[in-house]
C-alpha cells in the first residue's frame, strides 16, 4: 500500500501531445508553488513520520523532534551542528572531526536518490547534463514554453526549465536566500534543509512521473514520497544525531511577480514574510 503522502501515481496521459502535457505540468507546478509558500500551521504528525523514515534510510533511530516558530528561534537550538564547510569536510574525509555526521549522510542519500530518479527518466535528463541540440552541441534556445515547443525544444528540457528551475528561482532565490541572509549576517549557521522551499527538485521528478515520462522503482517512489511529504508539511529543519529541529511555516508571506518571467516566478515583497513568533528577516 502506498501512503497517502507518497509521490502520486502517473496520470493517464495516453494520447496527450506535448502541449497538453505542458499544461498539466503547469497545474502541478502551481500545486508545489502553493506548498512552497504555504502559511498553514505545520502538519507535525506527517513531518515527524516522514523525517523518521528518512533517518531510517541512514540507519538512524527516530530522533527527538523540537519545534521552533522561526529560523531565528532555531539557531540557539542547533549550536554544534556542522556548517556547510564542515559538512563537506566530513563527506570527503571520514576521519574529519565533527559531533554529528547526520547532515553529511543526509546529503549523500539525497544525492543518490536524485541520481536514481534521473536514471528513471525516459529521456536524457537535463538535471544530469545540459541538453544540447543535435550535432552542433549548442544549447536549446531560451524561449517561452509554447514557442519553445513549436521550435522543436524537447518537452523534458522545457519541463526542467519551467518546473525545476522556475520553482528554484521562486523558492530558493526568491524566498530562502533573502531570509537566510539575515541569519548569516553574523557568520555561518549550521547546514539545514528547507522543507517547503525544497519543492523545486521534488516537483520536477513528481511532474515527470505523473506525466508518464519517468518510471521509478517502488523503493525510489517511497523515498521520494517521504521528501515530498516533508515539503508539503513544514518549514526549515536541522538534522542532528539525537535531535531534529524543525521550524513552523511562516504565518505571513507576500510575494510579487518577477518581471518578464515566463514561468510565473515570484519573489518576496518588501517585508513579505513574518514567522509565528513575530520574527521578520531584515533582508526580506
Amino acid at each position: 500500500m502506498r501512503r497517502e503522502d507518497a509521490a502520486r501515481p502517473a496520470a493517464d496521459v495516453r494520447g496527450k501531445n506535448a502541449q497538453d502535457r505542458w499544461r498539466e505540468a503547469v497545474k502541478i507546478r502551481q500545486e508545489w508553488l502553493e506548498y512552497g509558500l504555504s502559511t498553514d500551521p505545520a502538519d507535525r504528525q506527517t513531518t515527524e513520520r516522514s523525517l523518521t523514515a528518512i533517518y531510517a534510510r541512514m540507519s538512524r533511530p527516530r530522533p527527538r523532534f523540537v519545534w521552533a516558530d522561526s529560523p531565528a528561534q532555531a539557531i540557539p537550538l542547533v549550536a554544534g551542528l556542522p556548517t556547510l564547510d564542515e559538512m563537506y569536510r566530513q563527506i570527503w574525509d571520514p576521519r574529519a572531526p565533527g559531533r554529528s555526521r547526520v547532515a553529511s549522510d543526509l546529503a549523500m542519500i539525497a544525492s543518490r536518490l536524485r541520481g536514481a530518479l534521473s536514471a528513471g527518466v525516459d529521456y536524457i535528463d537535463p538535471e544530469l547534463a545540459p541538453a544540447r541540440m543535435g550535432k552542433t552541441g549548442e544549447r536549446w534556445p531560451e524561449l517561452p514554453p509554447l514557442e519553445a515547443l513549436r521550435a522543436g525544444v524537447p518537452l523534458v528540457v522545457i519541463l526542467h526549465r519551467g518546473v525545476h528551475t522556475a520553482l528554484h528561482r521562486s523558492l530558493a532565490h526568491g524566498f530562502r536566500s533573502p531570509v537566510k541572509a539575515t541569519l548569516t549576517a553574523r557568520g555561518p549557521v549550521p547546514v539545514c534543509w528547507y522543507g517547503q522551499q525544497d519543492a523545486g527538485w521534488i516537483a520536477y521528478y513528481d511532474v515527470l512521473h505523473r506525466l508518464g515520462m519517468a518510471h521509478y522503482d517502488p523503493p525510489q517512489l517511497d523515498h521520494l514520497g517521504n521528501w515530498a511529504a516533508v515539503a508539503r508539511s513544514c518549514g526549515w529543519w536541522w538534522p542532528g544525531e539525537e535531535v531534529c529541529v524543525v521550524v513552523e511555516r511562516p504565518d505571513r508571506i507576500r510575494t510579487e511577480a518577477v518581471p518578464r518571467a515566463w514561468h510565473d516566478e515570484v519573489r518576496l515583497a518588501r517585508d513579505g514574510v513574518r514567522y509565528r513568533d513575530g520574527w521578520q528577516p531584515q533582508a526580506a
